[in-house]
């Protein structure tokens, strides 16, 4: 098997430094028979052949601490070199390099860690044996490439050098003489690059790597065309050492792996592993323990002032640091696998909490949001079932909510898992529609009763025509689709107005109230016991046919009756939720209602009055209940 271990500078010694080694070792190994020699040739030099022997036995014995220690330091299958002698030429270049002053480009170190894609399934397919002699191809391509020199920085096609930056590195490197390619296991390949610091010449070698892997390959009578990630570290921008700068690279080629975005360099912000991103992991694991994660609600409003849901939120006072954002640490969680452990604690919790309600008369349904983990989780719908039948709550007054992130994971295992639920009788809500890549196909198969507009349109909507098309779109697709709309983000009375005008079923945001905990929610509840509906979703009333337009004419969308609104004298101010987006208190004078405009009838020309400011009405809504503002908060100008 053809051995590429003359570039790595990790591997024993040959050549003239070689034979200089075994002739050092064959006179201290002779040396004690020297006199004893001397003394056979004078008397019995007939017998000076038998030292044949002692000799012979110690060039066996050098030749076999040679192969032992080269096969010590080199891949068997592919003769590459292997994860230790990747990084024992990483220490020494880093060794090297930490002599050199930091502006110099030659101190510096360059990683690429390359993964073959869906290597596994082919495996499985082809079987082992294929398996390995494609990865035995595979590392001929890469050392081949390498060693021409035409994909190292500052190289073009045909040994030219161009303009690059990195043509002035010394020859050794430029040749690639340097230049260690391993294998690291399975199907991971490495590419230490020793004087090549710049993320862009690497991310470049990286795509060049990539593409030159994805040529078509020839095995067993198939064309094959693999694709590859690869993840990029640099010592000493990203790593201090070698071990740092090979587990760094494979957390970049991770995320390049998921992201499907071929070459990824380090990003500290996205390592879940970092010292700091450790301790918060460990610390958030002792709080769902001892039970310091806290749920608050925010309630869901229809137009008409009744009370549709509440969604749980959570909240977390880390000791010594506050409050920790939900989208540190539940995505901490996501990608360390603490997510099931966090879903089971806020499932527990809102289930423990809504059969407290329901003993207090409070029937109202609550929202959990849960990631894609744990729908693809086996029998995560058979536990849910029975977390709500062993606290004695209806399924109907549990909502799961769901991102469209689950539409691309396993859309055919998440709607099973899905259907399920829905059979158990629990309620599901599409979540942060809009922000993602799902299909309308998809869409159409979920078993979802509820669509979420994302607050990222509802909250521009009143400033950006585009944003409030968005908006206008996807409420008509979720109505056609049988679904009911809520709008999240509402905080001032003009984008209200405009949703409401819009037909959207429910809102939910800081102008209605903010995330409250269990028990100032319960008194929120008390004050409006009144008007709390069952707990269900919320039922559009069926709007009457439209006949057919004829050809070439106008056709308005159906219009939704306007609900009428009911005044309801205001309940006491509940605590503020010190949240740095709070709002303002509303006040407390009553609006009259205003009709909706109708739409224009068939055969009319379309209309084409210029689009005005929406006007702000004079008074809050009389149904909402009003807040109070946080400290040192002006209240908002008329």
């Amino acid at each position: 098997m053809e051995r590429h271990s003359r570039d790595a500078s990790p591997y024993p010694l040959h050549g003239v430094t070689g034979a200089a080694l075994l002739l050092g070792i064959l006179l201290a190994g002779a040396a004690p028979l020297i006199p004893l020699a001397i003394l056979v040739a004078r008397y019995e030099a007939e017998l000076l052949p038998l030292f044949a022997v002692p000799l012979a036995v110690l060039v066996a014995a050098w030749r076999i601490a040679r192969d032992r220690a080269r096969d010590q330091l080199t891949d068997p299958l592919t003769g590459l070199a292997n994860r230790q002698a990747l990084l024992l030429a990483a220490r020494a270049a880093i060794a090297e390099g930490s002599s050199v002053p930091p502006p110099a480009p030659v101190g510096r170190v360059g990683l690429i860690l390359l993964d073959l894609d869906r290597f596994r399934s082919l495996n499985d397919t082809l079987g082992h044996a294929a398996g390995d002699r494609l990865l035995v191809q595979i590392s001929h391509r890469l050392h081949a490439a390498l060693s021409s020199g035409e994909l190292l920085p500052g190289a073009v096609p045909g040994g030219r050098r161009g303009s690059d930056p990195f043509s002035v590195l010394p020859p050794a490197v430029q040749g690639g003489r340097r230049v260690v390619v391993a294998r690291m296991g399975g199907d991971e390949f490495a590419v230490l690059l020793p004087g090549v610091g710049c993320s862009v010449t690497l991310q470049r070698l990286a795509r060049a790597l990539i593409a030159e892997l994805a040529a078509p390959s020839s095995l067993d009578g198939l064309l094959l065309v693999l694709e590859a990630s690869a993840g990029v570290c640099i010592f000493p921008d990203h790593a201090g050492d070698a071990e740092t700068l090979l587990r760094r690279a494979d957390v970049a080629m991770g995320h390049a792996q998921r992201g499907r975005t071929g070459v990824e360099v380090y990003d500290q912000e996205r390592d879940a592993d970092t010292p700091i991103r450790v301790g918060l992991l460990g610390d958030l694991r002792r709080a769902l323990e001892a039970g310091e994660v806290e749920l608050h609600y925010q309630p869901k409003v229809a137009f008409d002032g009744r009370v549709v849901g509440l969604e749980a939120l959570l909240r977390w006072d880390r000791p010594g640091r506050g409050r920790i954002s939900p989208e540190e640490f539940v995505g901490l969680a996501e990608s360390s696998g603490l997510m099931p452990r966090l879903t089971d604690y806020v499932l527990d919790a809102a289930v423990r909490q809504l059969a407290e309600w329901r003993s207090q008369g409070l029937e109202v349904q609550v929202a959990v949001n849960v990631s894609p983990r744990d729908v693809l989780t086996p029998g995560f719908a058979a536990g849910v079932a029975d977390r709500l039948a062993r606290h004695a709550v209806p399924p109907q007054a549990l909502q799961l909510e769901i991102t469209e992130r689950l539409l691309l994971d396993d859309s055919r295992r998440a709607a099973d898992t899905l259907d399920e639920l829905r059979r158990h009788g629990v309620g599901m809500s599409l979540d942060d529609f809009g922000t993602g890549h799902s299909s309308l196909v998809r869409l159409r198969s979920l078993p979802v009763g509820e669509l979420k507009i994302d607050r990222s349109f509802v909250s521009r909507m009143v400033a950006d025509d585009h944003d409030a098309a968005v908006v206008r779109c996807s409420v008509e697709l979720a109505h056609s689709l049988g679904l009911t709309v809520v709008a999240e983000g509402v905080e001032d009375d003009e984008t209200w107005e405009q949703l409401h005008s819009l037909g959207v079923d429910a809102v939910q945001g800081w102008l209605v109230s903010a995330a409250l905990p269990a028990d100032q929610a319960s008194a929120w509840l008390r004050v409006r016991r009144a008007a709390l509906p069952p707990a269900e979703r919320v039922v559009r009333p069926a709007l009457p046919e439209t006949p057919a337009a004829a050809p070439g004419t106008y056709r308005a969308p159906p219009s939704h009756p306007s609900r009428p609104r009911t005044p309801t004298s205001p309940p006491p101010p509940h605590p503020p939720d010190h949240h740095p987006r709070a709002r303002p208190h509303l006040p407390t004078a009553a609006v009259p209602a205003r009709p909706r405009p109708r739409a224009p009838a068939a055969g009319s020309p379309i209309p084409t009055a210029p689009r005005t400011a929406a006007r702000r009405p004079s008074s809050p809504h009389p149904h909402l209940p009003t807040a109070v503002s946080p400290p040192n908060r002006s209240p908002r100008p008329p």
